[in-house]
């Protein structure tokens, strides 16, 4: 029976027992969970290599290989960073010297998504009116020659007016012009009433010739001031039609406003969206960079992971006093019509410079919890030793090293993500 010291109680006894019991459970459990981490780390690199080939496994066989035959080599303790591997593991691994690449030199810039203002046309009434309706709202696609709209034009009813007036004066002398011929061939007039009735004539040809030209200025056709000057009728709704193909982008009109040639805003706005602009503002530092006709790619950030294809059409005159920064417009091809106005937006710029340097594919590169990127260099035999190396740009699969690597040196191009892994935790 155990005996409590002085000023000590038999529960305080016991509470002590129980902590230290506990404190050895915290430490066998923090154990298991250490070595679990461990054998996690080398099943996986053991799985990456795993031979999938029947004949390479009977081969092994053959060799009196155990079941853990091709479990990785423990961590070197030399150097803390590498790995000795057996010939066996050491083989499936892709291990390349490292070769050089050329790599574009890119510039970034940010701007957003705009109409292509050469290829927007405001439609303005030809002459004054007042609405009377509407054929199109904001965001219809309309054909080139659709009405948009009619108005009631007091100018379009004296044009027609003045058509039926002058094709009856031209009826009129024409008649006068054949009864002076007669006369004259009867000398029952003189030859200046036949030179008056001629010219008469001729006039009136004039002034309906001059009165058919106005109406074709309100899209009338032929046909339709036949029909006019037929049936002496007089209409003074006027059709104003789309100039070309597009999309209506701005609607400003509204059934009865009286509207006049010029006057802003324009009741409606027609865009062609089979391109757009990219509007951005370049660093004068990137102005060098910068060429008429070089091609962009277009990040938007509607639709990540892809790339829109454009051309650089214009580069500012001038350089922004207060951001120092250069407008350069590129057109942009959207056949799908998947760009809208307003949309934010990275333009990539690939200037006609390269840098020639180190590359190494993407899957021999791994980014480490600090956030260093490392590679695995094969120096002697079969060990594999992770050094840090600094990135640049990344082009065509291959990462661009800027410091760390030598051409020629020999590194681990695939699957050096299950290296690092594994000796991270062995280092635990």
């Amino acid at each position: 029976m155990l005996t409590p010291g002085r000023g000590e109680s038999p529960h305080m006894k016991l509470d002590l027992r129980k902590l230290a019991i506990a404190d050895k459970k915290s430490a066998l459990i923090g154990g298991i969970i250490a070595a679990a981490l461990l054998v996690a780390a080398y099943a996986g690199l053991a799985w990456y290599l795993a031979d999938t080939d029947e004949s390479t496994g009977a081969r092994a066989a053959s060799e009196g290989d155990g079941p853990h035959a091709k479990a990785p080599s423990k961590p070197s303790s030399a150097s803390g960073q590498s790995l000795e591997l057996s010939p066996q593991e050491f083989a499936k691994f892709k291990v390349e010297p490292v070769q050089e690449h050329d790599f574009k030199i890119q510039r970034e810039a940010v701007g957003n998504i705009d109409f292509n203002q050469e290829m927007s046309v405001q439609v303005f009434t030809p002459f004054p009116g007042r609405i009377i309706s509407l054929f199109a709202k904001a965001g219809d696609d309309v054909q080139k020659g659709a009405i948009l709209f009619t108005i009631d034009s007091p100018d379009l009813l004296d044009a027609e007016s003045k058509l039926i007036s002058t094709s009856g004066s031209l009826n009129v002398t024409t008649r006068a012009l054949d009864r002076a011929k007669q006369l004259y061939e009867v000398q029952g007039t003189s030859q200046k009433d036949l030179d008056q009735a001629a010219a008469d004539q001729q006039t009136a040809e004039g002034a309906l010739r001059a009165a058919r030209d106005a109406l074709r200025i309100f899209g009338k056709t032929d046909a339709e001031m036949d029909r006019v000057v037929s049936e002496r009728k007089v209409d003074s709704v006027l059709a104003v039609h789309s100039p070309i193909s597009g999309r209506i982008t701005a609607r400003n009109a509204a059934p009865g406003l009286f509207v006049q040639p010029g006057n802003a805003p324009a009741p409606y706005t027609v865009s062609d969206i089979s391109s757009v602009w990219m509007l951005a503002s370049v660093p004068e530092t990137d102005f060098p960079f910068l060429q008429l006709g070089e091609e962009v790619a277009v990040d938007v950030k509607a639709y990540p992971g892809r790339l829109f294809r454009g051309t650089i059409v214009n580069i500012g005159a001038s350089v922004d006093l207060n951001t120092r920064r250069v407008l350069v417009r590129s057109e942009i091809r959207d056949p799908k019509h998947e760009l809208r106005p307003g949309m934010f937006a990275t333009f990539l710029i690939r200037t006609n410079k390269t840098t020639r340097s180190p590359a190494v594919p993407f899957a021999g590169v791994v980014r480490e919890g600090d956030g260093s990127m490392t590679v695995w260099v094969a120096t002697e035999g079969t060990r594999l030793v992770r050094r840090t190396v600094k990135v640049g740009l990344q082009q065509e699969g291959l990462d661009q090293i800027v410091e760390g690597l030598t051409p020629g040196e020999r590194v681990a191009t695939d699957g050096a993500l299950f290296l690092s892994n594994a000796l991270t935790a062995a280092s635990r």
